[in-house]
């Protein structure tokens, strides 16, 4: 047996006296919490040394591979001019050393800050680095790709791409494209010309593991099938991690889909559904792209944009697509997690859980940042799960008003509200988009504030969570969405011993150092696996 000793206790809703306690911890589960200091002869034990120990994170929204490949790849999402990213790009890649097929990459771009350009890079200004191999450079949220005329001649050849996501090709004055895709272009590039072998996946996930141990992370919801080319190589992948023992997180996996035949086939050639799988592997949901991002104007909004009357964004499908989709994966035990940030997409995918229902098999909405009263009314009724990050809005607060007007800015992230009325949400980053920490994302939700304190008092503060429901959001929910509510998420008897021991003691802190609390020891079954 296994105690670590000499500890506080965190159990968010639980209103305990601070005192030392010690947990006793055998066969990979919390046998017993009891106070004082353990018996020293009692097992093998583990001094917290007036430690915090508290159930560890479960991240319900990231891309795990795509953060593994950016500690492998050139990441650019601090460079702020063009000059830069040329230098930074010419130091990584000899063209001279690079094997046939290669493409140039680069990830994180965001070329709205380059101080030395007024305008978007295309495929005319990449032509300046000078290669003759295929470049592709993702931008910082995802939603935006950048290629340049090499990589156009290969794109050009795939009939589909055009066909069916026209809408998202960029093009010039003249009608011919000119580098740039978005939203459902950008996925499709990815999934038919950028997809990782099965060793670069095994290996880039593998590389990414540490960083999760290091924030508390043990359990995670990843889609990674636009990088692996599809849903059998990431399961194979993992699945080898984790008879190497290479893998101590628990993992759910998301399977992107675009077309409802994409489901089917899934469906009729896979006999696993969500919650299915191994001791540390498990199928997740569907993951369906409703919209796409306010930054390009592409989230569905009910009304125009404020600073663009023209555009109000775009859904992906009709009504009557959407519904078929979420019946037929609800009729065959499947979860859907639909990506919808504008108020349009929300209510699209409102009306596709309703015909089924959220409770059996706990659908999700992923983003929803713009609502409206009615929406919130029927979010209280139909309940599905909110996936919320709240890091995106220490970027984005500044930028929300301009986007939708300062009326709808009032139910933009109104998490308070979907709190008090018992609107089901789960904490999140969509890592490597959003920042990776969970006390991060838990601080935003907590202040509405950057990590600078900005702005003063909070933005919309009345929408500010309590600390003890957005850690819940963190540990708890997400255990329920992965359908294993009575086996981990809580600092409880009887629970998986999936634990991190914290540097201060959450309720005793200024929440406005929150961020800067330090996750001392990671547990996941019982066994440390990180340890600072």
């Amino acid at each position: 047996m296994t105690i670590i000793d000499n500890v506080y206790l965190y159990r968010p809703g639980v209103k305990e006296d601070k005192q030392i306690h010690h947990i006793e911890i055998e066969k990979g589960k919390i046998k017993a919490i009891s106070k004082g200091r353990a018996d020293q002869s009692a097992g093998t034990i583990i001094n917290g040394n007036g430690s915090t120990v508290t159930a560890s994170f479960n991240d319900t929204h990231m891309h795990l591979l795509r953060y593994g490949l950016m500690k492998k790849e050139l990441d650019l999402r601090k460079v702020t001019s063009w000059s830069e990213m040329k230098d930074i790009v010419h130091n990584k890649y000899n063209e001279e050393l690079m094997e046939e097929h290669d493409w140039v990459i680069g990830r994180g771009v965001i070329d709205d800050q380059f101080e030395d350009l007024d305008h978007p890079l295309t495929a005319k200004e990449l032509e300046e680095l000078e290669y003759e191999k295929p470049m592709f450079f993702l931008h910082d949220d995802g939603h935006e790709c950048i290629v340049n005329e090499e990589a156009l001649k290969i794109l050009r050849k795939e009939p589909e791409l055009e066909k069916n996501h026209d809408r998202f090709i960029e093009k010039d004055k003249d009608g011919k494209w000119n580098g740039r895709f978005k939203d459902t272009a950008v996925h499709f590039i990815k999934y038919h010309f950028r997809n990782k072998t099965e060793a670069e996946t095994y290996e880039a996930i593998k590389a990414a593991i540490p960083h999760l141990l290091e924030y508390g992370i043990t359990s995670v919801q990843t889609d990674d099938v636009n990088f692996a080319g599809s849903f059998d190589q990431v399961w194979r992948t993992y699945t080898d991690l984790e008879k190497d023992g290479e893998l101590p997180i628990k993992a759910q996996l998301h399977h992107y889909i675009y077309h409802v035949e994409d489901l089917k086939n899934f469906i009729k050639n896979d006999d696993k559904r969500t919650g299915d799988g191994t001791d540390r592997v498990t199928v997740g949901a569907f993951k369906i792209f409703l919209d796409g991002t306010q930054r390009l104007h592409t989230a569905a909004l009910r009304e125009p944009y404020h600073d663009q009357p023209e555009a109000d964004g775009e859904l992906i499908y009709t009504q009557e697509e959407l519904n078929e989709m979420v019946k037929t994966a609800d009729e065959n035990n499947m979860q859907v997690a639909m990506h919808a940030i504008g108020d349009r997409a929300v209510e699209q995918a409102l009306n596709a859980i309703e015909q089924v229902g959220a409770e059996k098999m706990r659908h999700r909405i992923i983003h929803a940042q713009v609502l409206a009263p009615d929406l919130l009314e029927r979010l209280q009724e139909i309940k599905p799960y909110l996936e919320i990050q709240p890091g995106f809005m220490m970027d984005e607060y500044d930028q929300t008003g301009d986007w939708v007007g300062r009326e709808r800015e009032r139910y933009c992230n109104p998490w308070y509200t979907v709190d008090e009325m018992e609107i089901p949400y789960t904490g999140s980053s969509d890592s490597p988009i959003g920042d990776l920490s969970p006390l991060v994302n838990i601080f935003a939700g907590v202040n509405r504030t950057d990590k600078e304190g900005n702005p003063e008092g909070g933005w919309i503060p009345y929408e500010k969570l309590p600390l003890d429901k957005m850690y819940k959001s963190y540990t708890e929910t997400g255990a329920y969405l992965d359908f294993q509510e009575d086996k981990k998420g809580k600092l409880e008897e009887g629970y998986a011993a999936d634990l991190v021991l914290l540097s201060d003691h959450l309720e005793e802190i200024d929440p406005h150092q929150i961020n800067d609390i330090k996750v001392l020891e990671t547990w996941i079954d019982g066994e440390r696996v990180y340890k600072k």
